[in-house]
């Protein structure tokens, strides 16, 4: 556990990274002192399998880097690494890996790492977004700017994909904006500047949506949400609209839970999966009549031949139209 005999500065940051992510995360490694004065933890939306990260950031910089690994303690000077297909969560100086519902559609998601942060260390987080696609982590920075933590957000013009840090400006999230290179000694500024204690947490917050229970998930949704009366994509189940502040959020029964850009972004690839289902259903229909239609010509049967020729010629129409759109489909 960790000592302390005054008061801390922002000894606690949370990190949040996407598309581009791994390049501006070893900047920010490379940077760091070999006594940074605080625990610093890293989410980067990667694929349930296997992550070199923790070698790569280690390489990096002076810090030692690993996945955090659950009921493992929080120690200041360590770089803690989101693992494959578990969301990390923060408990008192704890580290918990969760296999909860997934966020924006991916699991490690940020949004839950910044919640738990600022859910138990309030004024003392620090969350840093950097490079990414959509607007992944915006509802874990709302949660820790309520509490009254700080928010440093990389300079969008610099990042390799612009759109996540980008949403966090808009959204009037970020107290400070800055390159890649320029986060680190703001890092170390803001954990060596006393902040005030944390703040009162309800006990309402004790447990984070991912660990909740499908039964809780939907009572909370009906108390503070509306039906949003569109329906998840990862489970097919309604959504509700739910708002934090400037923030809109929509989740399901079972916790599974979208920012409103990342939902349009799920719905146009679950479009296209549908579209493309539909154009090789077609293309199989069409083939096969045309299969039977040779067969009964065979036989004499012209009139049932022609009846499927015409159903081949048809399905092949319509798959056509399909394709046509499937290009100038607009994700």
């Amino acid at each position: 556990m960790r000592a302390r005999y005054e008061p801390p500065g922002r000894d606690i940051v949370v990190v949040g990274a996407s598309a581009g992510g791994v390049e501006a995360l070893r900047t920010l490694a490379a940077g760091l002192p070999a006594h940074f004065p605080a625990a610093l933890f890293v989410v980067l939306h990667i694929p349930p399998t296997s992550s070199l990260l923790p070698a790569i950031l280690t390489r990096a910089g002076k810090l030692p880097a690993e996945h955090a690994r659950d009921g493992d303690a929080v120690e200041d000077g360590r770089i803690y690494v989101a693992a494959p297909d578990y969301h990390l969560l923060i408990e008192d100086d704890v580290m918990r890996l969760q296999r909860g519902p997934r966020e924006n559609g991916h699991r490690p998601a940020i949004d839950p790492l910044f919640r738990t942060a600022a859910m138990r260390y309030g004024p003392r987080v620090t969350g840093v977004i950097l490079s990414g696609s959509l607007d992944g982590g915006i509802n874990g920075l709302g949660a820790i700017k309520r509490l009254g933590g700080a928010v440093v957000v990389q300079d969008p013009d610099e990042a390799l994909y612009p759109t996540m840090p980008r949403s966090a400006v808009e959204a009037g999230l970020a107290d400070h904006i800055a390159s890649v290179a320029e986060i680190p000694e703001l890092l170390v500024q803001l954990a060596t500047t006393q902040v005030a204690g944390n703040r009162s947490i309800s006990r309402a917050m004790d447990a984070d949506p991912t660990q909740l229970d499908p039964e809780t998930i939907t009572a909370e949704n009906r108390a503070n949400g509306e039906l949003s009366g569109f329906v998840c994509p990862e489970c097919k189940g309604p959504l509700w609209e739910l708002n934090e502040g400037k923030v809109v959020k929509l989740r399901c029964r079972v916790g599974h839970t979208f920012t409103e850009e990342t939902l349009e972004h799920e719905q146009g690839i679950a479009l296209e999966g549908a579209m493309w289902t539909a154009l090789t259903a077609l293309i199989e229909k069409g083939d096969f009549s045309r299969r039977l239609a040779e067969r009964f010509r065979r036989g004499g049967h012209f009139e049932t031949a022609r009846r499927y020729e015409l159903q081949a010629r048809n399905a092949l129409e319509q798959a056509d139209l399909i394709r046509t759109a499937l290009r100038n489909l607009e994700m």
